[in-house]
């Protein structure tokens, strides 16, 4: 067992350096723009922070993870393609675990990390915006 995680470790290490590294910048910028968008509407529509509600709001939780499922399997999926072909370049073979801890890593985590702090900003921008003028129109 310990063999496996030590290999899974120097595979996914060797990806920064290896061919299509490109792919580790932009599949995670996608994911965050996909999250910046998901967020901002969020905060339009008076939804809350996606992964807190997520976490401890049992009701809502399946529409949450329905939602940002959808928002960001494109990415997930061409995370999975591109990691594979990666795979099969470098290795000759597709190690299936990798592929998704990659895919995971890629698109999943940054999605997830930037969704609520982006609703929450956005509120707070909004918030203060109405308080500051509400206090020009009373002076």
């Amino acid at each position: 067992m310990r063999e496996i995680l030590e290999r899974v470790w120097e595979n996914i290490i060797g990806r920064s350096t290896g061919p299509m590294k490109f792919r580790l910048l932009v599949q995670p910028t996608v994911a965050i723009i996909l999250a910046i968008r998901a967020g901002l509407a969020d905060a339009r529509q008076g939804r809350p922070a996606f992964l807190w509600t997520a976490i401890t709001d049992r009701a809502y939780r399946p529409e949450l993870l329905r939602q940002g499922w959808k928002d960001v399997r494109k990415v997930f999926v061409l995370a999975v393609v591109l990691d594979s072909i990666y795979q099969l370049v470098v290795h000759r073979g597709v190690y299936l675990g990798e592929v998704l801890i990659v895919a995971f890593v890629l698109a999943i985590i940054p999605y997830v990390l930037v969704r609520g702090p982006v609703t929450r900003i956005r509120r707070r921008l909004v918030h203060d915006h109405a308080v500051r003028d509400q206090g020009d129109r009373a002076a």
